[in-house]
């Protein structure tokens, strides 16, 4: 039993001469006692930190979390209210040990003690490294990751879309290395924010920007490097479902090289950084000659110990007796073959000037002063859509100022006022306040209401001539 001197529920001081709470002169009610148990475990608890783990884990159809925490001596019962779960970012469930900060109170209705908790996260592992992985490994269990979905990216891509922030490092990388290669090519940049809470939505619709443009053949989807809360916008489910939808294939290139998120596993291709996607998007000038070239040499030795193989054969058959009357033919044949030599050689060049002849034209086209020109002449054809939709704007208006004019001036004309005003006037019923058209012989001494163009009369009929014939 408490003391004489045990607090009130409110911690109100006592009256003189009255006796204490819980006393049996003032026995407390089950609802006061469970009032002052609460205040007092608020007061003396409002926030601790707990570890424990999860048991009876329960998400209520309201959003708020209920379930108990335990260890191998003792469990309590836990509240987490939606206001404060809905910043977890991982998927509870029961077995898991976490750590938690709260507050101790006391369900009054029930009397039950519990932990209201206002943070959650998972014992001996960080919250997003925790979310990370379990969202990989459920979409690696849907196939989202199969590399049997996975598309080869394009040999020599005219057009090449980058998904990143235009003001980022990254988006500057990028076109560096695409210059740098010197291929005759263009690059359309899809804006969007790559940190942040916004962030994964505007990824999403960028990515979906550029697989709906007809010209882009290839996607780079990327961003520098950071913390695992800079990058986590690549980590969103949303931003990976989007890339495994892409029609077009798409090259992850998001931070360093010991970064992986959850989009590097669900896209085509995984760079390293956003340079490295350039480059693998973009061979080389050199690269290219060095394919070409080495192609070439394969497909010339093949020729050659092709033709050598048919000259020992030539020559077999020539030696024969039986065949000496086709070695006309054979000479005619080799000399087709080595005439065709030739033409291989020379084919071979001219694809070799080709390339050349490209990237002096893309040098070209990339020179400050063809780009200033280019920009000035956009300046121009702007300037002058701007000034037709100027006059066009002029013109319309003026043209709707004459039709509203017209309008007015015939609703002028019939409006009623204007018949009064040319000395007509008309007379109501001073009874219904309903209009008289003609005279009739109930109307004798009646009151009636004359309305002219300024002012009112009201008269009194004394005589009513019915008009002639009627």
């Amino acid at each position: 039993m408490p003391s004489r001197n045990a607090p009130s529920p409110g911690n109100h001081p006592i009256p003189a001469g009255a006796s204490a709470p819980g006393t049996r002169a003032a026995p407390f009610t089950v609802a006061d006692l469970n009032a002052l148990a609460r205040e007092m475990l608020e007061a003396r608890f409002s926030s601790v930190y707990l570890v424990g783990e999860l048991s009876n884990f329960k998400a209520h159809g309201s959003g708020h979390w209920y379930f108990s925490l335990k260890d191998d001596r003792a469990q309590v019962g836990a509240a987490m209210f939606r206001y404060a779960n809905r910043q977890v970012r991982f998927k509870p469930a029961d077995g898991m040990k976490v750590l938690v900060r709260g507050s101790v109170g006391l369900y009054e209705p029930r009397g039950q003690y519990q932990v209201v908790i206002e943070t959650m996260e998972p014992r001996g592992l960080g919250e997003l490294q925790a979310a990370y992985e379990q969202m990989r490994d459920r979409l690696r269990a849907e196939g989202l990751f199969e590399e049997s979905r996975k598309r080869p990216l394009p040999p020599l891509p005219r057009c090449i879309g980058v998904a990143t922030s235009p003001t980022g490092a990254a988006v500057r990388d990028i076109l560096r290395v695409l210059e740098r290669r010197g291929a005759d090519l263009r690059v359309l940049v899809a804006p969007c924010r790559v940190q942040g809470r916004e962030a994964a939505a505007e990824i999403v619709e960028a990515i979906r920007m550029l697989d709906a443009h007809p010209e882009v053949q290839v996607i780079i989807a990327g961003r520098g490097g950071g913390s695992l809360e800079d990058l986590w916008p690549f980590n969103e489910e949303q931003v990976a479902r989007a890339i495994v939808a892409s029609k077009t294939p798409v090259v992850s290139a998001v931070g360093h090289e010991v970064d992986y998120t959850i989009s590097d596993f669900a896209a085509d291709v995984r760079a390293a950084t956003p340079s490295a996607a350039a480059e693998m998007v973009l061979r080389s000038r050199d690269e290219l000659a060095a394919r070409i070239r080495h192609a070439a040499s394969g497909l010339v030795r093949s020729v050659r110990l092709l033709l050598g193989d048919r000259r020992a054969r030539a020559e077999q058959a020539g030696r024969s007796k039986a065949l000496s009357n086709v070695q006309s033919r054979l000479r005619e044949s080799l000399q087709t073959v080595d005439d065709l030599e030739g033409r291989l050689g020379r084919a071979v060049g001219a694809v070799l000037d080709g390339a050349r002849g490209r990237h002096g034209l893309l040098e070209q086209r990339l020179s400050p002063r063809s780009l200033k020109a280019e920009v000035g002449s956009k300046r121009e054809r702007l300037r002058g859509v701007r000034q037709a939709i100027d006059r066009g704007t002029l013109a319309r208006l003026t043209a709707s100022r004459e039709r509203l004019g017209r309008a007015a001036g015939m609703l002028s004309g019939l409006s009623p006022l204007a018949v009064l005003e040319r000395g007509y006037s008309i007379c109501h019923d001073a009874g219904t306040g309903s209009v008289i058209r003609e005279a009739e012989a109930r109307l004798q001494d009646c009151r009636v209401k004359v309305r002219l163009w300024k002012g009112s009369l009201h008269c009194l009929v004394t005589k009513v001539e019915k008009a002639s014939g009627g």
